[in-house]
């Protein structure tokens, strides 16, 4: 099995088929995450953490379908470097966090208080997944842009010195 229909289960086992989310169910959401990646060229680990990314919650849709202090599982099935990547996604306290995240690579955890400093090559893949999965849900749910599209386009310009240039082009023209 591979390490996308072993995540793919792992998803469905863990109930992401059940869950409500824009655009119809979480596990619908979390596919067309991993989709977008792939179609942006990303990593493999990238495209994983982009499918699991909710697994322990996030700080916009709280609904964990395996606890943050269990993480072991996750990282069984989509390797070490893709599911550090969904923790932090998933820990991230995006209002201190993502302001000056392209400058300081800093993730405040808002499970544990503690900061985290991701190497550089590591910031670009965590903010191509946050604006993917941005992406979609205001794609999901147009009227979001309307409400929130002057801090979505002024971060996304903020972030522009670290996003690959495939989601630069989209973000630009929004």
């Amino acid at each position: 099995m591979s390490f996308d229909s072993a995540a793919r289960a792992f998803l469905r086992e863990h109930g992401a088929e059940a869950i409500e989310h824009p655009g119809g169910t979480l596990y619908a959401h979390l596919c067309r995450v991993e989709e977008r990646l792939a179609e942006f060229g990303a990593a493999e680990e990238v495209q994983l953490a982009g499918l699991t990314h909710a697994t322990y919650s996030t700080d916009g849709f709280d609904l964990a379908l395996v606890p943050w202090t269990e993480r072991e599982p996750l990282r069984a099935v989509i390797g070490a470097e893709a599911e550090e990547l969904v923790y932090l996604y998933g820990a991230c306290e995006r209002r201190l966090s993502w302001p000056e995240l392209a400058e300081t690579g800093t993730v405040h955890d808002r499970f544990t208080g503690r900061e985290t400093v991701l190497a550089p090559e590591r910031v670009g893949p965590f903010v191509d997944l946050s604006i993917v999965n941005e992406l979609d849900v205001i794609e999901q749910n147009p009227g979001l842009l309307d409400k929130h599209g002057t801090y979505f386009r002024t971060l996304f310009a903020a972030w522009a010195p670290v996003t690959s240039p495939g989601i630069r082009r989209v973000v630009e023209g929004m």
